[in-house]
């Protein structure tokens, strides 16, 4: 339950019983999280962790207001290290009311910056000069067969590749990552490889429509159905689709938000039928309506659909991938058992040292957000670890509205943790595409500078985007740090 401070009369005594509170409470956190931990060098992240949510269950607007009178700088930076900027700010108000105490050493103040950027290296290597945020980016299929393919994003500033094992085999695969090897030993660059394991994907399969031409709009029923052997019963009129897998209609009840197609159409569910379909009353389409499609993805935004986020296929993969990645990506990840589930198959396989294997989790539902503290601990606590914001899936897992306010949470999240982040889907999308980027995408991609790592996917300019990137992200290194404007002399005036 938030808890605000009113009528803060001794701003020193508010700071320092904030502190008693912030310290209490992030303890026991803590400890409900230590036996997960292994990795020693996660344990003050994860007390900071713990000490992060503790702070922000306090609204702090009251005392924010009141530090301002004092010239002091606001709480609004204290990801990374909550108590020590606690301390910080009672010693300058315990200056302004002579009452002296010692301020924070410079290494106890900054120690969180420091373990973040280790977190990173460790992950995505030693940064670029002059970058610290580093380029990933999805290899097509050409870097398996053209050996120039990955030397020329290494040479525009790619720092990591991503192989999506949604796509092509092992042969292929192994192609992609010795052409990158190759380029990191001509160029000098260490390029890391990123494995996506697929995790299970919620498609539209084969469908039926009162008219071939007929787009789908708000106020019309959609029929999902588990098994394409009753698209044509009887008693089935109108829009009806096969979801797969099938299985999961049966997690779903009346009431539940349904999108598809990335979002273009939306709407509720207002019955079950007996045959474990499910009846969605369509509420928004794009303008002009939707004509629906095989293969185009399915959400079902709020529900628990249990579903493994390791299918066979992941499994299957996962001998190739634990034998050859730096970085696994974990996608569909929604709760800390889900990491112990593939923490326990990378033991399997590789039983020495899976604990140096890199994972990247890809946040993309409401389960994932809403459990994310656990499964960073479960994950940061055995083996070097990311986040990845997958803001495709998780606009329409949460809405468009509410995307851009995530993801500034995540961040800070995992700032708290000293977690690494990626900045994933569409980043310098127009660009990748046809050469130009657009005004906004170029906004956008300033913004990711907060992050340790961006991704770019393939397309035929994905190179020009590349040095585009790594441009505007030098740039935005002179400007920001994080949250903290670092206020270089201005030029323009």
């Amino acid at each position: 339950m938030p808890r605000a401070m009113h009528n803060i009369t001794d701003p020193l005594a508010a700071v320092r019983d904030l502190r008693a509170q912030v310290a209490a409470e992030g303890r026991t956190t803590y400890r409900r999280w230590r036996p997960a931990i292994g990795r020693a060098g996660f344990a003050a992240s994860a007390l900071n962790l713990a000490h992060y949510i503790a702070v922000r269950h306090h609204d702090l607007r009251p005392l924010q207001r009141v530090l301002m009178r004092y010239g002091v700088s606001s709480l609004g930076r204290l990801e990374g290290r909550v108590l020590v900027t606690l301390d910080a700010v009672a010693n300058v108000l315990a200056h302004e009311t002579n009452k002296r105490v010692w301020p924070p050493s410079v290494r106890r103040f900054f120690r969180g910056e420091d373990r973040l950027r280790a977190n990173a290296a460790t992950l995505f290597g030693k940064a670029p000069d002059g970058r610290a945020v580093r380029i990933l980016v999805t290899l097509g299929a050409e870097a398996a067969t053209d050996p120039g393919y990955v030397r020329q994003l290494a040479d525009a500033g790619a720092d990591a590749v991503r192989i999506n094992c949604a796509h092509d085999d092992a042969t292929v695969w192994a192609a992609m990552i010795a052409s990158t090897r190759a380029a990191s030993a001509a160029t000098g660059r260490p390029l890391r490889v990123l494995m996506d394991i697929a995790g299970p994907k919620i498609r539209t399969g084969a469908l039926r429509r009162p008219d071939d031409n007929r787009r789908m709009q708000p106020g019309d029923t959609l029929v999902l159905l588990p098994d394409a052997g009753l698209l044509d019963a009887p008693d089935l009129t109108g829009f009806r689709v096969v979801c797969e897998p099938g299985s999961v209609l049966a997690s779903i009840a009346v009431g539940a938000e349904v999108a598809l197609d990335d979002g273009k159409l939306g709407g509720v569910v207002e019955s079950l039928r007996p045959d474990c379909g499910v009846v969605m009353r369509v509420q928004r389409t794009k303008f002009g309506g939707v004509k629906l499609k095989p293969e185009k993805g399915v959400n079902f935004p709020g529900s628990d659909l249990h579903l493994d986020p390791l299918t066979a296929k992941d499994l299957a993969d996962l001998d190739f991938v634990a034998a050859h990645a730096d970085l696994i990506g974990y996608s569909f990840v929604q709760r800390p058992d889900d990491v112990t589930r593939l923490q326990a198959e990378l033991a399997a396989r590789r039983p020495k040292d899976w604990a140096k294997i890199g994972l990247i989790a890809k946040i993309e539902t409401l389960h994932a957000v809403q459990n994310l503290p656990d499964i960073i601990v479960r994950a940061a606590g055995r083996q070097p670890f990311g986040v990845m914001i997958a803001r495709g899936d998780l606009a329409v897992e949460i809405g468009f509205a509410r995307l851009a306010e995530m993801q500034e949470e995540i961040l800070w999240l995992c700032e708290a943790a000293q977690v690494p982040v990626v900045w994933a889907t569409q980043v310098l999308e127009e660009m990748v595409k046809s050469g130009l980027p657009t005004r906004g995408e170029m906004t956008d991609a300033a913004m990711s500078s907060r992050a340790e790592c961006v991704m770019l996917n393939k397309g035929p300019n994905v190179a020009d985007a590349v040095t585009a990137l790594d441009a505007l992200l030098r740039r935005m290194a002179e400007h920001q740090n994080k949250k903290t404007s670092r206020m270089r002399v201005l030029h323009a005036w």
